[in-house]
């Protein structure tokens, strides 16, 4: 029974450890002030069965989980969702939401970070200034060697498509097939 209860124990832990702590823009941002971070803004909508997929697939990957909670504010955004948002000394809504409408129109801070595709994820410097999006879905494996390029700062050090192309052979990959 013992080894059993141990078992579920660690189970709970590692379960718990490998999901990644999200956050509403407004927290992330709030976070920042007290201590800088990357913030990286997961764009999705209820209807999107590949954003599920990635919920499941990619983010709950425990290295890629593990990463972003402790190298980004992780921040899940509805893209088609209703409220009201105050960033960037503005107020981003959704005037056109309707509710119990199986697909509504994109929110503003969606197109105003210029999010075209769902899913999508946006990542924010420590100051919350856009670094890059990536646009679709992307297996734990696509995506880890862009939260680390981002993460550890090696975007500053890559000027050329071969530095790129250069940090892409190089990179090793902590995920298992």
């Amino acid at each position: 029974m013992k080894k059993i209860i141990l078992l579920f124990s660690i189970s709970i832990t590692f379960l718990a450890s490998s999901q990644v702590k999200w956050m509403t823009l407004g927290e992330a941002m709030n976070a920042q002030k007290l201590i800088p971070k990357k913030i990286l803004v997961n764009f999705y909508t209820d209807s999107c069965t590949t954003c599920k997929t990635m919920d499941k697939g990619t983010y709950s990957q425990p290295a890629i989980a593990s990463y972003i909670n402790d190298n980004y504010y992780p921040v899940k955004f509805n893209a088609e969702g209703s409220e009201d948002l105050e960033v960037f000394n503005r107020t981003f809504t959704n005037s056109n939401f309707a509710e119990g409408k199986k697909k509504n129109s994109m929110h503003d801070f969606t197109k105003y970070m210029n999010v075209n595709a769902i899913p999508s994820a946006v990542f924010l410097d420590e100051a919350g200034n856009p670094i890059t999006i990536l646009q679709g879905a992307l297996s734990a494996k696509e995506l880890e060697p862009y939260i680390t390029f981002i993460g550890n700062d090696d975007l500053k050090k890559v000027t050329t498509r071969a530095d790129w192309e250069n940090y892409q052979k190089k990179f090793k990959s902590t995920i298992k097939d």
